[in-house]
C-alpha cells in the first residue's frame, strides 16, 4: 500500500507514523521524507505491506494517523494507481504520440479517456489507437465560449488530470480555476527562461548554449506554475533555429513522459508555487 502525507513539521512525525503502522501490522518497504525548513512543512511517501494475512482497515488507519500528525495534515492512503486523463492538443504530434504508445502498451500509468484538439490534424493517430478524438475549434468563438466548450467536454469524464500535450492556446484564469493542479503543461523552454511564444527562436537569437523543456502545473501566471520536471541539452553556434526546434521536440517528449510518470505515481507534492518530488 502507498501512504502519502503532507503537513506542518513537528518532532517525532516519522516515529508516530511508523508506530501506527506497526500497530496495524504493516511493514514499511520504502520511505521518502523531506522537511522544508523555510516553510516548516513535512512531506512523506511510503510503501508498506501487511506482515500477515490480516485485512487492513484503511478508515481506522487514516483516523489513527491523523491523531499522531499535526492538525490539518493531508493523508492519502492507497491513491488510485491508474489515473484517468484527458489530453489537449493542437497540431504537433510528438508528445501525443508518446502518450498513446505508452497507453497502448500499458506503461503510461493512466487511462487516456479522450483527446481534444482545436484542429483536426491529430484525429487520425487517435483513431489508429482507438482513442476518442473530439474536435473543438476555437475559430468563430470567443475565448470564453471556446473554453466553455472544452470544459463541458472534459467534465463528464471526471479526469484526474488534463495533459496539455502541445496545446498551443493560453488558458484563462477562469478555466484554470476549474481544474486546480490538474492541468499539466509541457513548455518548450527551460523555465524561467524564454516564457511565452517562440522560445526556440528567442534562444537562437540570444545565442544560448543550452536549450531545454519544462513540465509544470498550470496556474494563472503564464508558464510560471509549479515545476515538475526539466531537462536540457547542449547546443552551439552551428544550430539553426530549425535545428533547435527539432532537438527540442525530443526533450519535450522525454520531460513530459518523466513528469507524467512522477505525477501518476503520486511522487509530486505541491505547496504554494513549488513542488517536492520523490524520484
Amino acid at each position: 500500500m502507498v501512504i502519502i502525507v503532507q503537513c506542518s513539521d513537528a518532532a517525532g512525525l516519522v516515529a508516530g507514523v511508523s508506530g501506527t503502522l506497526t500497530r496495524h501490522r504493516l511493514n514499511i518497504i520504502s520511505l521518502d521524507e523531506y522537511v522544508d525548513k523555510a516553510e516548516g512543512r513535512f512531506y512523506l511517501r511510503l510503501n508498506a505491506e501487511p506482515t500477515g494475512q490480516n485485512a487492513i482497515d484503511n478508515t481506522a488507519l487514516q483516523r489513527e494517523l491523523a491523531q499522531v500528525l499535526p492538525p490539518g495534515a493531508v493523508i492519502n492512503i492507497n491513491p488510485e494507481p491508474q489515473k484517468k486523463i484527458v489530453v489537449l492538443v493542437t497540431k504537433e504530434y510528438h508528445c501525443l504520440a508518446d502518450i498513446l504508445v505508452r497507453h497502448y502498451f500499458g506503461t503510461l500509468g493512466a487511462q487516456v479517456l479522450c483527446v481534444i484538439g482545436n484542429h483536426i490534424t491529430l484525429q487520425d493517430i487517435c483513431r489508429r489507437f482507438d482513442i476518442p478524438f473530439l474536435l473543438i475549434s476555437h475559430e468563430g468563438y470567443s475565448k470564453a465560449a471556446f473554453e466553455q466548450r472544452i470544459a463541458d467536454a472534459i467534465l463528464p469524464y471526471e479526469a484526474d488530470y488534463i495533459v496539455l500535450a502541445k496545446f498551443m492556446r493560453i488558458l484563462s484564469p477562469e478555466f484554470v480555476a476549474r481544474f486546480p493542479m490538474q492541468l499539466i503543461n509541457i513548455h518548450h523552454s527551460f523555465l524561467p527562461a524564454f516564457v511565452g511564444a517562440s522560445p526556440y527562436r528567442q534562444a537562437y537569437e540570444r545565442g544560448v548554449k543550452l536549450i531545454g523543456a519544462t513540465a509544470h502545473f498550470v496556474t494563472d501566471d503564464l508558464d510560471e506554475g509549479p515545476i515538475i520536471a526539466q531537462q536540457t541539452i547542449p547546443v552551439n553556434h552551428n544550430f539553426t533555429a530549425a535545428d533547435m526546434v527539432k532537438a527540442g521536440k525530443e526533450i519535450e517528449t522525454a520531460v513530459l513522459a518523466k513528469a507524467l510518470q512522477l505525477v501518476f505515481d503520486d511522487r509530486v507534492f505541491v505547496y504554494k508555487n513549488k513542488t517536492i518530488v520523490f524520484e
